[in-house]
């Protein structure tokens, strides 16, 4: 169990790495949203590449950040029974939820975006709008972000085990190692 936490803390400490640049992703698409309107409205100049990569930082910021989301455990869950749930419940709820649902989904959403990214690499795919830019950068964080949820998921279940088996400690609240 010692080298599975291990290798679970690895994930998390790439997770946590992924979410930083998924912070500074947003900030940086408020910083040209705010700058092209500005150019667009007070100098009556624009370019698509600017609208795209505003679309490019959302996509890393949303599929580079769901991971480290799913790692404090602040994603999004219905919890009219869970909330409800003592503590060694919540986690097998977790466990399951994560072995029978996150799991396969994320491999199945692999497996359907990596050709896709290969594609849209392989051909140099770029925007059809004037001035738009390369789409594999885009495409790309659609096959790395369900890989980096996987492995999160991974990281999730092995530290539930953990718990469950009295080898790890987390607060249930947050599901963050306890210090």
């Amino acid at each position: 169990m010692k080298v599975l936490l291990a290798l679970a803390h690895g994930i998390d400490w790439v997770n946590d790495r992924f979410g930083f640049v998924a912070k500074w992703a947003a900030a940086l698409a408020c910083l040209i949203s705010a700058g092209n309107a500005f150019i667009r409205y007070g100098l009556g100049v624009s370019s698509n590449g600017w609208l795209e990569i505003q679309w490019y930082l959302f996509a890393a910021c949303v599929m580079l950040g769901a991971a480290h989301v799913l790692r404090l455990n602040e994603h999004v869950r219905v919890d009219l029974v869970y909330g409800q749930l003592p503590g060694r419940g919540k986690v097998w709820v977790d466990l399951l939820g994560l072995l029978f649902f996150l799991l396969p989904s994320m491999a199945a959403m692999f497996w359907f975006a990596a050709p896709y990214f290969l594609r849209a690499f392989t051909s140099g795919e770029m925007s059809n709008n004037a001035g738009g830019l390369i789409r594999w950068p885009a495409v790309l964080m659609l096959p790395l972000g369900f890989a980096l949820v996987f492995l999160q998921g991974i990281s999730e279940a092995i530290k539930r085990v953990g718990w469950l088996t009295h080898r790890y400690e987390m607060d249930l609240h947050y599901e963050r190692p306890l210090q």
